[in-house]
């Protein structure tokens, strides 16, 4: 290492710590290496915090078995080849276009409880761009809406709809983004017929959305076939060549006999390729890693320097997405106490039991699926139970290690949760790195500019309508 970026890191290392010490030892060192014109002929002046970052980086992807920095980067949306997939759907073109008009269309919302919710909402109602592709809500409502806002927020439930017959799920709706990273979906990994739930095929119970596992999909594909029937939509051949995609599906299945090519299952694996190419690669940390390193501000790469390495973030969030496959329980609330009204969720949901309430054994009991982190603030619930309404709640939280839900035993308390012993400056640092760093600002260029239909995007009926300026 040379003199002078062993004192650059000498310099950071102060800086945490003695900031006033610091400014005297950079003047010093300014001086004396004005002094060196080798030093500085042969080697750039750098941010002692890109340094420090780069090392920190490369150990963490080195320890998660990553080979350097890049482990973290996403690839772009369409590096296809670069891109997790199902072999049993690999991604093209031609999905990844119909599976963007499918997402965001609402003329398969053919089967609504009540007339008026006809052709109303799309998959993209509970998870659309502007709010980090979740709802903008503590609960998401797909039939039986109305509204949305700006992110979200403005969503309700229509009046004419009994609270009994709307289309809403017991516990928070997870991000569409980034789940190229994750084999199975859900908070508790229901579905996907792969990996970890390779041996759970008893709990694949017929007639229920469960029994999809059985089609052998990962987690991206069964949730979008599974959700399409769940969430009241259909896909029938009479339907697409009404509404214009059955020239779409031909291209996109050109394998797949035209007796069994319009279907859900097709509609599903389209939909699932077009969502493994939504990723957050324009976020300032994205942007960092490729190589701009005035991408992130100061703060923002001190709170990076913290998660991947003393507050150990990264020991559970640790793929590019930070996330990963693995279910701990951290003693959150659920969706009854959030602090939003929400519909049809009781105390005694099977939801609140996490992973244990998949898989029926005891030792997954209120075990939730690691979240991925990019564009948290454009949907301000957090958690599971969205009983955190901010990225600093969850981080005081977890730093105090104190658990918000007396139900959950101390012995099933993941063994990291551990008080953190963060200052105040540590969690300043980190609520940037996590708000600012991982935010991609432009996440609409994944929304089409129309749909087949004609319908609103994301929702179609008429106060959404309002709120959209559409018509």
């Amino acid at each position: 290492m040379s003199n002078l970026r062993h004192f650059k890191i000498q310099v950071y290392n102060l800086l945490l710590m003695h900031p006033v010490q610091a400014a005297l030892l950079l003047l010093v060192g300014i001086l004396f290496y004005a002094c060196q014109a080798d030093d500085f002929a042969t080697e750039p002046i750098a941010d002692p915090l890109d340094i420090a970052l780069d090392e920190v980086l490369q150990n963490a992807a080195l320890e998660v078995g990553g080979s350097d920095k890049s482990h973290f980067q996403f690839p772009a949306s369409n590096a296809f080849a670069s891109i997790p997939q199902d072999p049993l759907n690999p991604i093209t073109t031609e999905k990844v276009h119909l599976g963007q008009l499918l997402y965001h269309e609402a003329a398969l919302a053919v089967k609504s409880e009540l007339a008026i919710g006809a052709s109303t909402y799309s998959c993209a109602s509970c998870h659309f761009a502007a709010a980090g592709f979740q709802a903008g809500k503590a609960q998401g409502i797909g039939d039986g809406g109305l509204g949305i806002g700006v992110h979200g927020e403005g969503r309700g439930k229509s009046p004419d709809y009994p609270a009994s017959k709307i289309d809403v799920q017991p516990i928070r709706t997870p991000s569409a983004m980034n789940a190229a990273y994750q084999e199975l979906m859900l908070w508790n990994g229901q579905f996907g017929a792969t990996g970890l739930n390779s041996t759970t095929e008893a709990q694949w119970t017929p007639e229920t959305p469960l029994a999809t596992n059985k089609l052998g999909y990962q987690g991206l594909e069964i949730q979008a076939i599974a959700g399409l029937g769940v969430h009241r939509m259909d896909c029938t051949e009479e339907m697409m060549n009404s509404v214009g995609y059955a020239e779409l599906f031909d291209a996109a299945f050109p394998d797949i006999p035209t007796t069994e090519r319009y279907n859900l299952e097709q509609a599903g694996l389209a939909i699932a390729a077009f969502e493994r190419t939504l990723f957050a690669n324009k976020a300032p940390f994205q942007e960092w890693l490729q190589g701009n390193m005035t991408a992130m501000n100061r703060p923002e790469k001190r709170g990076a320097l913290l998660f991947f390495g003393e507050a150990g973030c990264v020991n559970c969030h640790n793929n590019p997405a930070l996330s990963t496959m693995d279910f701990h329980a951290l003693g959150m609330g659920d969706l009854v106490d959030a602090p939003q009204r929400v519909f049809n969720v009781t105390a005694d949901n099977a939801a609140r039991l996490g992973r244990g309430g998949f898989t029926k054994n005891p030792a997954d009991n209120y075990k939730f699926k690691v979240p991925q982190l990019y564009n948290l603030k454009d949907s301000p619930f957090y958690g599971h139970g969205a009983t955190f309404t901010s990225i600093e709640e969850v981080i005081r939280y977890k730093n105090a290690a104190q658990a918000q839900n007396d139900e959950v035993p101390s012995s099933q308390l993941a063994e990291g949760f551990q008080p953190l012993n963060l200052s105040e400056q540590n969690i300043t640092d980190l609520v940037s790195f996590i708000e600012g760093a991982l935010y991609d600002p432009n996440l609409e260029r994944y929304q089409p500019t129309s749909v087949n239909s004609g319908a609103c995007i994301p929702n179609n009926d008429f106060i959404s309508k309002e709120h959209l300026g559409c018509d």
